[in-house]
């Protein structure tokens, strides 16, 4: 696979999936422009990198102000929040609103700064980090799954606005991945998604970043809309 000198913004790239992609990027060529909210997270690889950013994706006028913006060819979106872990009953409205605004309007807000350039040069990959709970929903997880359920819808319908264009959207939906973001996960809400996977065992994040790399390679090209199941048997649909 090769995405060789292709220009690629990674959100959330700190930690977690969003590091391993910046990696797996790298590895194919691509020139990667890091973004998260702790720009010191990256401080290990960014010699390496085009760009580091330290960057809220909520706020849209600090994300159009990211030098040439316009002018990447590769999208990977994983900058996210589990937001809150309580029965919908108890769900505050604020833990709400700020699950949704991280996990949707965040990758609105980069999509819109990024998806013009894209479309007047004819070529550009976009993946959305989502969530298998986006697809079946995990229980005391409303926010989170609701804003993942959100992102795949998303993906698909701006993947067919620009269909003829050369520019390609899909999303993942990853089971859990061990990831720092996962420590914020209750343990028993932990052992239950673990329980769900047939293969017992939780995600690798360089297992996600291998599909995120082919998903933004030259080799990918009669692909998308899609929400790509990485998730250890969990869905098969």
């Amino acid at each position: 696979m090769t995405s060789s000198g292709r220009r690629a913004l990674v959100t959330g790239a700190g930690s977690g999936i969003g590091a391993a992609c910046v990696d797996r990027l790298l590895a194919q060529g691509c020139r990667v422009t890091a973004v998260d909210l702790h720009a010191g997270d990256m401080a290990d690889r960014a010699d390496k990198l085009d760009a580091v950013c330290e960057v809220d994706v909520t706020d849209a006028a600090a994300v159009r102000a990211i030098d040439d913006i316009d002018q990447m060819d590769i999208v990977v979106q994983s900058a996210g929040v589990v937001g809150p872990n309580v029965p919908l009953l108890e769900t505050p409205l604020d833990g709400w609103a700020r699950t949704f605004d991280v996990n949707v309007t965040g990758i609105f807000n980069v999509m819109q700064a990024t998806l013009g350039g894209m479309v007047e040069r004819g070529w550009g990959r976009v993946v959305n980090i989502a969530s298998i709970a986006g697809k079946e929903g995990n229980p005391n997880l409303s926010a989170y799954s609701a804003s993942k359920g959100a992102v795949i819808a998303l993906t698909k319908s701006v993947a067919k606005e620009l269909a003829t264009t050369g520019v390609l959207a899909n999303s993942i939906a990853p089971a859990v991945i061990a990831t720092p973001m996962n420590l914020e996960t209750a343990p028993e809400v932990l052992e239950y998604m673990l329980s769900k996977i047939p293969m017992g065992r939780l995600g690798e994040t360089s297992e996600v970043a291998a599909l995120v790399g082919w998903l933004c390679s030259e080799d990918c090209s009669f692909s998308t809309g899609a929400c790509y199941d990485i998730s250890g048997g969990r869905a098969t649909y």
